[in-house]
C-alpha cells in the first residue's frame, strides 16, 4: 500500500526553524519527483520544494522560501525532509509531501495536479 506520513510540525516563533518529515513506503520512493506544498486558511495550496529523483536529484524551490528552506532525502531511510529556517508568520500553514510518478521538470512539478500520492499533512505555525 502507497503511504506518506508527515511529521515534524508544531509551533515556533519568528527566526526559528523546523525540520518536517515524510515516511513513504518503499513503492512510493521509487517515484520520479517528490515535493512539499502548503495550504494556508482560506487560500490554494500552494507549491513549497520538489527534489526531482530521476534527474540528479536536482531541486526547485518557490521564491517565497529560496535560501531558507532545503528539501533533502535519505534513501536508506525512504524518508524525505524539508529543513525550514528564518521562519516567518507567512509561513503559517499545513504542509503536505507528495509523490509524483511522471516524468518531467521545473516548473511542471509546481502544479499540485501532477502528484499521484499525498500524505495528510502537517501543521506549522509561525508565531510574530
Amino acid at each position: 500500500q502507497v503511504q506518506l506520513v508527515e511529521s515534524g510540525g508544531g509551533l515556533v516563533q519568528a527566526g526559528g526553524s523546523l525540520r518536517l518529515s515524510c515516511a513513504a513506503s518503499e513503492r512510493t520512493f521509487s517515484s520520479n519527483a517528490m515535493g512539499w506544498f502548503r495550504q494556508a486558511p482560506g487560500k490554494e495550496r500552494e507549491f513549497v520544494a520538489v527534489i526531482v529523483l530521476w534527474s540528479s536529484g536536482n531541486t526547485y524551490y518557490a521564491d517565497s522560501v529560496k535560501g531558507r528552506f532545503t528539501i533533502a532525502r535519505d534513501n536508506a531511510k525512504n524518508t524525505m525532509y524539508l529543513q525550514m529556517n528564518s521562519l516567518k508568520p507567512e509561513d503559517t500553514a499545513v504542509y503536505y509531501c507528495a509523490a509524483s510518478l511522471l516524468r518531467g521538470s521545473d516548473p511542471y512539478y509546481r502544479r499540485h495536479n501532477v502528484y499521484d500520492y499525498w500524505g495528510q499533512g502537517t501543521q506549522v505555525t509561525v508565531s510574530s
